[in-house]
């Protein structure tokens, strides 16, 4: 299985669901009556994230918040529904914030999908992600910083692990009672534009900061966790310093 299939959630460890967007994850993680969720998908699986909370026997109000790993278009369009429909509050990297207020986002333009859509597989992932709200001007959630340290009050009591490399505040959660990590795109497991699957690094035009992206595997792999949930690709079982090792392009130099 390259990912999850868009529209579907499953329970991927104790207490956390996986739901599909458009070629994109986000994790539901549940503590008695109450939520946290983790990104949210393009802009066009919006009423999916909400389709997903009551999936699982939840009102969305009971999402206590929204923790994004990043600040890419991908990961914010659910989010930003919910905080307009409920006032769910949106928390990520203060480097992120900052980001999306100074300047332009750092993810790859329309010119570096543009360039490789000669492969049929880029060119259906293009259309896909276009209908979803690839073209649409980004709207980035209000959202709030990260305290600087230890686990969140929330369900789940997830833990920010700092990442930087795919963009400048990029942040997993640790969910100990879970013993699993959230990894953004930082590690995933599959992607379109990849010809494997299994934990790896995304296309370097996707990083901002690829010797980064490399560096923060060795902080990924030191986490005490047994499933990987993946911002693209299916979620994985298995030691992290393992899948941090098969995601590292110089293993075998």
């Amino acid at each position: 299985m390259s990912g999850i299939r868009r529209g579907t959630v499953q329970e991927v460890a104790s207490g956390v669901f996986a739901a599909g967007g458009t070629d994109v994850n986000w994790f539901l993680v549940r503590e008695g009556g109450e939520l946290t969720v983790i990104d949210g998908g393009w802009a066009g699986d919006a009423e999916l994230l909400e389709a997903s909370v009551r999936a699982i026997g939840h009102r969305p109000e009971d999402v206590r918040a929204v923790l994004l790993t990043h600040a890419h278009i991908d990961h914010m369009g659910g989010p930003l529904l919910l905080q307009r429909r409920y006032g769910t509050p949106v928390l990520m990297h203060a480097d992120e914030i900052a980001q999306t207020s100074d300047g332009p986002l750092e993810q790859a333009g329309a010119r570096d999908v543009v360039v490789r859509a000669w492969r049929p597989s880029v060119l259906a992932w293009s259309l896909r992600i276009a209908r979803a709200g690839a073209l649409r001007k980004p709207e980035v959630p209000p959202a709030g910083p990260l305290p600087a340290a230890g686990p969140l009050d929330l369900p789940g009591g997830p833990v920010p692990v700092p990442c930087p490399g795919h963009t400048s505040g990029h942040t997993a959660y640790h969910l100990p009672a879970a013993g699993a990590l959230a990894t953004g795109d930082a590690l995933v497991t599959g992607h379109p534009l990849s010809r494997t699957t299994g934990p790896q690094l995304l296309p370097s035009m996707f990083s901002h900061d690829q010797p980064g992206s490399v560096a923060a595997l060795e902080t990924l792999g030191a986490v005490d966790a047994g499933v990987l949930l993946p911002g693209h690709g299916a979620p994985w079982e298995g030691q992290m310093a393992d899948a941090a090792r098969g995601a590292d392009p110089r293993r075998g130099l």
